[in-house]
């Protein structure tokens, strides 16, 4: 079993940073992807950047330039780096691994949740 827990959201005021990170814990012996998804209130959720194995990169169109999606497979972390944040960034992150445990194959794997919040 593989546990994600995201951390690193709150208020913020538009223009400023915030940087997310998501760990995996559990029987985790390979994550092949990662990504950051989010969901507006009212709206569905959305893909906003994810990362391979290989560490390539791809961006939602909004978020193009201003987010920075990382990881650092020593720690089995994935982290969103947010910069020049407006109130439509506002939402509930998630982060979802690809990941692979000793005997078993990759699992898709899902965070709790983590809330921003941008606003004056």
């Amino acid at each position: 079993q593989v546990h994600l827990v995201e951390s690193g959201g709150g208020l913020v005021q538009p223009g400023g940073s915030l940087r997310l990170s998501c760990v995996a814990s559990g029987d985790v012996f390979s994550i092949y992807g990662w990504n950051w998804h989010r969901q507006p209130p009212g709206k569905q959720r959305e893909l906003v950047a994810g990362i391979t194995i290989g560490n390539h990169t791809n961006y939602a169109d909004p978020v193009m330039g201003r987010f920075t999606i990382s990881r650092d497979d020593s720690k089995n972390t994935v982290y969103l780096q947010m910069d020049r944040l407006e109130p439509e960034d506002t939402a509930v992150y998630y982060c979802n691994g690809d990941i692979a445990g000793r005997g078993t194959g990759s699992l898709d794997y899902w965070g709790q949740g983590t809330q921003v919040t941008v606003s004056s």
